[in-house]
């Protein structure tokens, strides 16, 4: 079991954390009690994405490979991709690496012999994979990712042009926002992440390093915890934070909602009452179970979820750019808090957070060549 950061990992979170504390000093203000407002302060409703570029390409073919689609972001961000390759009228084909290295290099052969125009690689790290993902570019097939890498944009000494994410700092500095006004300033925190993850240590450093700048909050600790091993490391780790920090440990900070799914069944042995402390917040995902425990006030008072399926829109759209040969539009969507205030308005039917702010209609448009 993975427990508090030490050994190899502390290298990688201190160096974050310089990287977090820099990041700090250049735009983040010191967190004050009412120094922020509570909630949303961007519109769901409204769209701020591109709204023009290049007419369809025609009779394109992708190929989507996903890391794990037993991760449900990678998943949802999949079907995303296959109705937007319907919108615009292209083929895709899905292949899995399903987290097994074993059959890494086999995936990425049977990717090549589709013979893709595009390539979408969701939820690897661009870097580890960046021998694989050079034989695309050798090839001349485009390569654009989804959280292949900790910041959105292209991705530097890598083939992928374009990595589709929430800015990872701004959903960092959102939900550590939002722990520090909940308590009126006096958190005391505990941070949950995974080493294994770029982009996961540097939210939690950056998550960190806010909280220390609040000046009566405490950061009690910072677990380390694989994704894959909550289940069953979460309920061990949970019950000792509780014994070793008691009324202290006020919130909780995650990477992802994940943590809180398999801590809940400690806490309620516990005696610990569902809109008590510790009261749960998400820098990430946005899981049905996640929505649930919000939408009752139980277990978990807010997320950060991304707009999976906006994302896989953005994705198609990036790949027609550069098929086109005009630059990726750049679009990096705002991280939207939800909490049990807003929570009614946010999610879709198959309560996934959809933002209704039509964007499906503004990618059809253009990709129709009636954007102006």
């Amino acid at each position: 079991m993975k427990n508090r950061i030490n050994g190899k990992s502390v290298w990688w979170f201190l160096l974050l954390l310089l990287s977090a504390e820099s990041w700090a000093q250049q735009g983040a203000e010191l967190m004050e009690p009412g120094s922020m407002k509570r909630g949303a302060t961007v519109d769901p409703l409204v769209w701020d994405g591109p709204r023009t570029g290049p007419a369809a390409q025609v009779n394109r073919t992708l190929v989507y490979i996903a890391e794990d689609l037993r991760n449900a972001g990678i998943l949802t961000v999949g079907e995303a991709v296959r109705e937007a390759a319907k919108a615009i009228g292209w083929q895709v084909h899905f292949l899995d690496i399903g987290l097994a290295d074993a059959q890494r290099e086999a995936v990425f052969d049977r990717a090549l012999a589709l013979k893709p125009d595009g390539l979408i690689f969701g939820g690897g790290d661009a870097v580890t994979n960046k021998e694989q993902l050079q034989r695309f570019q050798r090839a001349g097939i485009p390569v654009v990712g989804w959280h292949t890498g900790p910041s959105p944009g292209p991705i530097a000494g890598t083939p992928v042009l374009f990595n589709v994410t929430t800015d990872s700092l701004s959903v960092a500095r959102r939900a550590a926002e939002y722990v520090i006004e909940d308590s009126q300033g006096k958190a005391g925190v505990v941070i949950f992440t995974d080493s294994r993850f770029a982009i996961a240590l540097q939210k939690s450093a950056a998550m960190a390093e806010i909280i220390r700048r609040c000046a009566a909050c405490s950061l009690l600790s910072v677990e380390d915890v694989a994704l894959n091993d909550a289940a069953r490391a979460m309920p061990v780790i949970t019950k000792s934070l509780l014994e070793r920090y008691g009324e202290r440990w006020t919130h909780s900070l995650g990477i992802n909602d994940l943590y809180f799914d398999h801590a809940v069944a400690t806490l309620v042995m516990m005696g610990r009452f569902p809109d008590g402390a510790p009261a749960n917040v998400s820098a990430g995902d946005g899981s049905p179970s996640a929505f649930m425990r919000i939408s009752n006030r139980s277990y978990q008072l807010a997320t950060v979820p991304e707009p999976l399926f906006l994302q896989g829109w953005q994705l198609v759209d990036e790949l027609n750019r550069i098929f086109s040969g005009v630059a990726p539009s750049g679009y990096v969507n705002p991280p939207f808090l939800v909490t049990g205030d807003n929570i009614r308005g946010s999610m879709n039917v198959h309560q996934v957070f959809d933002p209704a702010n039509d964007y499906r209609n503004y990618y059809r448009l253009i990709w129709s060549g009636g954007a102006p």
